[in-house]
């Protein structure tokens, strides 16, 4: 039979050891969501948000760019979501149950959503969304995240059956993904790049490529009343052009990760907000690329890094060096890798085992625009490494250029900064498992690795699932699949008369939604 168990708030923890298992405890209310209810009647108000550069992709199934997805959080909606303390919520669906051997899913869906253009969204509409996603011809990014679902069925017009291979303990949070968004049946990628069709708290209004964004409050939305009329996102080159702009009242918020230019914005009217972020700073290194197939060049550049000076350097020293794991339940030791301190000598060692004594060069790309600290990191690197023979041949692109190199796995070698997820699964599933996704991205895999994910998909112990992802993290360092550098802050800026904005650590810019601004 199934079992139900109704929360008066619907959540399910994730960040909690005990709940590891998400799917035991699987029932949620039916409330109206994350937004923050105190706000809802304070309608009013144009809120304009500094971003560094203009969103590549508003298909939300392919979006990568951290801006992209940050507009696309406020026009579209998912089956569960997130609470500000990263708990498994109501979204779209708004209660959920799981079979008794935990192999069928079955989510009731709210009454009365509509997507923009005024259709109803139903069960027919999640069943296409998911089976496109799942689809190979999509190219979804996160078609990982349903792997484990072999059918979708829709029994009724509020009823989702999802039919698993195995259980699936990462499902709910990674169905929370705005990559995993619910589009119309009828809509295709080409129409939904200039005419987004979501169920989110606002839409479309305006684009001015490579000027703004802006979205205005969808009337019609299921939650809590959205209190601002509009969000404008204005594209501002720079982050210390962004606090400029903001010190003479042309734009009231921006999430910066500069700590150099957050200093700047302290004192005077404006708030500064330090939140710690599960995303990390990160060389990822391409193992089918002829430079890097030898495990022994990787470990040699692992060697040569020291990651507290590549932090120190580009990011004042304000985060902490990582393993490849952060989420909290399940975070790496970064003391237990190879060279857990920089060793030249041994550096030295792994590139006369490759045969390469003489150095080697690795073409590197770096994003320039995306985050700011990207280009102070790739510098870092590059001096670092060159002490080891080592050259990082660095290639700086815009960030619409960058990401389409990084999707394609065109590279050596990226400098990159990436988003973190509460669970392993969803953080590292789609990149590090023989048919994952952005497998290609990876440029890793091995059949070790297959099985430890399914494994820790599978397990309902949380201590086991605990024991499981140390040793995928032990898998990507011993074998210098990326080389993790550190994981750092985002510094929220905000007017004095915004209110209602909740900082997130997994960088969700999700609670505009109950921002305010009389």
């Amino acid at each position: 039979m199934a079992r139900r168990t109704r929360l008066s708030r619907g959540s399910v923890p994730l960040i909690s050891l005990g709940l590891a298992f998400a799917m035991a405890a699987s029932a949620c209310s039916s409330g109206t969501g994350g937004a923050a209810s105190s706000n809802a009647s304070k309608a009013g108000g144009s809120l304009v948000v500094g971003i560094t550069s203009d969103p590549d992709n508003l298909f939300p199934w392919k979006a990568t760019q951290f801006q992209a997805v940050n507009v696309l959080q406020t026009l579209y909606g998912t089956l569960t979501e997130f609470d500000k303390d990263l708990n498994v919520v109501p979204g779209l669906a708004e209660s959920w149950t799981y079979s008794a051997d935990n192999l069928t899913l079955t989510m009731k869906l709210r009454a009365g959503v509509k997507f923009a253009d005024g259709s109803a969204c139903d069960s027919q509409d999640v069943k296409f969304s998911l089976d496109k996603i799942k689809d190979k011809a999509t190219a979804a990014v996160a078609a990982a995240s349903v792997a484990s679902v072999t059918s979708v069925e829709a029994p009724d017009a509020n009823t989702v059956v999802l039919k698993l291979t195995a259980p699936d303990a990462a499902l709910l949070g990674n169905l929370a993904s705005i990559n995993m968004a619910i589009l119309p049946t009828d809509s295709t990628e080409a129409a939904l790049k200039t005419t987004p069709a979501g169920t989110g708290p606002f839409i479309l209004k305006d684009r001015k490529p490579s000027q703004s964004i802006t979205v205005a409050r969808n009337p019609a939305y299921w939650g809590d009343k959205t209190p601002l009329e509009t969000v404008e996102f204005r594209i501002i080159p720079d982050e210390t052009s962004i606090v400029s702009a903001m010190q003479s009242n042309n734009v009231q918020l921006a999430v910066l990760n500069d700590p150099l230019v957050a200093k700047t914005a302290q004192g005077g009217s404006l708030t500064v907000t330090k939140t710690p972020q599960l995303s990390y700073h990160v060389l990822q290194l391409n193992a089918r690329r002829p430079a890097l197939t030898d495990v022994n060049v990787r470990l040699a550049m692992q060697c040569a890094v020291d990651r507290q000076q590549v932090l120190d350097t580009a990011a004042l020293g304000e985060g902490e060096v990582i393993g490849p794991i952060t989420s909290p339940a399940y975070r790496s030791d970064p003391s237990a890798r190879p060279c857990a301190s920089r060793d030249l000598a041994k550096a030295a060692e792994y590139l006369a085992k490759a045969g390469k004594s003489d150095g080697v060069s690795v073409k590197t790309i770096v994003s320039q625009g995306e985050y700011a600290t990207s280009v102070a990191e790739a510098q870092n690197l590059k001096a670092q490494l060159a002490e080891a023979k080592i050259t990082l041949d660095l290639d700086v692109l815009a960030s619409n250029a960058y990401v389409d190199r990084w999707v394609a796995g065109d590279f050596d070698a990226a400098v990159a900064l990436n988003g973190g997820r509460p669970d392993p699964d969803g953080m590292y599933g789609r990149y590090f498992t023989s048919t994952g996704n952005l497998n290609k991205v990876a440029g890793y895999s091995s059949p070790d690795l297959d099985a430890l994910f399914a494994q820790g998909r599978e397990s309902t112990d949380p201590t086991a699932r605990k024991a499981t992802y140390a040793k995928v993290s032990q898998h990507l360092e011993a074998n210098a699949a990326w080389i993790w550098m550190f994981s750092g802050f985002t510094y929220t800026v905000a007017a004095p008369k915004v209110t209602g904005y909740l900082p997130m650590a997994n960088g969700s810019v999700q609670y505009l939604r109950s921002t305010s601004l009389p």
